[in-house]
């Protein structure tokens, strides 16, 4: 039926162009291709998709995808990454219609002694939101001979579930973790790209990323000055670089230089920002460097991955221990069923029966010294994909009430289960740190694991080291199951 539509339009009105459905089906007789297939998160990839399945990177494109199709391809829908509800967006509803949803939602977080962090929830999963958002919108520029993107939406969906994939509310105003201009620097006419093998490096390795400009702004840019640079968080400049004027015509994919830069005069941990401008036209990437040799710490901390005889003692006997699981080794109970993954909730779990990831990304204080040594914002950012990656979650409620935990993951708003991903206790006489992060297996692949391990061990070694809540052991040893030891 659809193909007898198009092909009647096609000779009816010969002024437009025509597909046959918005997401399905691809047909050789429309002009062009709506379809999903191009995008970081297709239906029912769950965990196994481009975020949250690979190491971060930005070398992707829909280049093979669109390639069997002689037709233009424009991605359907992509992104529809989720954000926690707005409780503050509840009194905009001033007519006949009422949120009657975020009502549930937020006697949920009420519910479970959460409420005062709704905001904070807010902030954190935005920052992730839009984390995502740009990963999904870049790819497509990144793809030559694309023929354009489609997002589900710039703002809510209050139906089919509670679609909250917007960075604007349904009515359309800002929701404050994103600005427009911000918003622009990835989404616009003119776009500067950078194709960067990792966002992770060690001191000892070279950053090596060709970059392309995708310009759809109307015109050629002749003699264009495109120069990029890496500073520090605090604007501190490192590095910097520019390549030759070039004239970049309509349309993308197409090489400028490639930058190349070594690490090796960075001391410390690093949270770093790549710029590439040209014009008007900036886009960033951060960027994160370890030190590839960290320094000798003592041996006051004993690091375990299960409460064996040996840490029991130490910490009867007053030592610190430091107890990093597993993954898979909590028990469904305690959380372990929960399936946590690093990007934020697809469409929502009503309508996706589910599937994974079901949460919206980590909350923490920055500030705190237990990630002195492991350079980190309040919200997901790419050096926290291998540690999700590498994780079970807690249930902090079926545990403990009193323990607020170091490093939070914020759950489906459906459920709101207070999680954790790291907390702190005493234990008889002794100090423990519970990570539900595998911060030792195959660490030697895994920089961001070796450093956050550093960073908790040297927090541990310091005064600042005071748990308040005292634990048994035997509430301890109930996380995980008996196999799993």
């Amino acid at each position: 039926y659809l193909t007898k539509f198009v092909n009647f339009w096609k000779v009816k009105d010969t002024r437009r162009l025509y597909t046959t459905g918005a997401g399905w089906p691809v047909v050789d007789q429309s002009d062009y291709n709506n379809t999903p297939d191009p995008r970081i998160q297709r239906w029912g990839e769950g965990l196994n998709s481009i975020l949250n399945g690979r190491k971060p990177s930005t070398t992707y494109d829909w280049s093979d995808i669109i390639s069997k199709w002689k037709q233009p391809s424009v991605s359907h829908e992509i992104g529809q990454w989720c954000v926690y509800p707005d409780f503050k967006e509840m009194k905009k509803y001033t007519g006949i219609l009422k949120p009657k949803n975020f009502e549930i939602f937020q006697d949920r977080l009420k519910e479970n002694g959460m409420y005062m962090l709704a905001d904070s929830f807010l902030m954190a999963s935005g920052k992730l939101q839009v984390l995502c958002y740009k990963a999904d919108i870049e790819a497509a520029l990144r793809t030559p001979g694309f023929g354009g993107f489609q997002l589900l939406g710039l703002n809510d969906f209050p139906g089919q579930g509670t679609a909250l994939v917007g960075v604007l509310d349904p009515f359309w105003e800002e929701k404050n973790y994103v600005t427009a201009v911000e918003y622009r620097r990835f989404c616009n006419a003119v776009v500067p790209l950078v194709r960067l093998p990792s966002m992770i490096y060690t001191t000892s390795e070279q950053l090596v990323a060709p970059v392309e400009i995708a310009n759809f702004g109307g015109k050629a840019l002749a003699g264009a000055k495109v120069s990029w640079t890496i500073t520090k968080t605090d604007g501190t400049p490192l590095y910097h670089g520019e390549f030759n004027p070039v004239d970049i015509a309509l349309g993308n994919g197409q090489h400028i230089g490639t930058i190349r830069q070594k690490f090796s005069t960075i001391q410390s941990a690093e949270q770093l920002l790549l710029k590439v401008k040209t014009g008007s036209a900036e886009n960033s990437w951060d960027i994160f460097v370890y030190p590839t040799v960290l320094p000798d710490i003592s041996k006051e901390v004993r690091v375990t991955q299960v409460l064996d005889d040996e840490a029991v003692e130490e910490l009867n006997s007053g030592g610190k221990v430091l107890l990093t699981l597993k993954k898979g080794s909590v028990k469904p109970e305690m959380g372990g069923d929960i399936k946590v993954g690093f990007s934020s909730i697809f469409w929502n779990t009503a309508w996706t029966k589910s599937q994974p990831p079901t949460t919206l990304g980590i909350l923490c204080n920055p500030e705190h010294p237990a990630f002195a040594a492991f350079p980190t914002e309040y919200h997901s950012n790419w050096q926290w994909w291998d540690a999700v990656t590498h994780s079970s979650v807690v249930r902090m409620d079926a545990l403990s009430k009193k323990i607020n935990p170091l490093l939070r993951v914020i759950d489906d708003w459906v459920t709101a289960r207070p999680l954790g991903l790291i907390f702190e206790c005493k234990v008889g006489k002794g100090s423990l740190i519970v990570s539900a992060i595998d911060l030792l297996s195959d660490r030697d692949q895994r920089p961001e694991a070796r450093q956050l391990l550093y960073s908790l061990q040297k927090y541990m070694e310091g005064n600042a080291f005071m748990p308040e809540v005292s634990m048994d052991i035997a509430d301890i040893q109930k996380l995980t199951s008996e196999n799993s030891l």
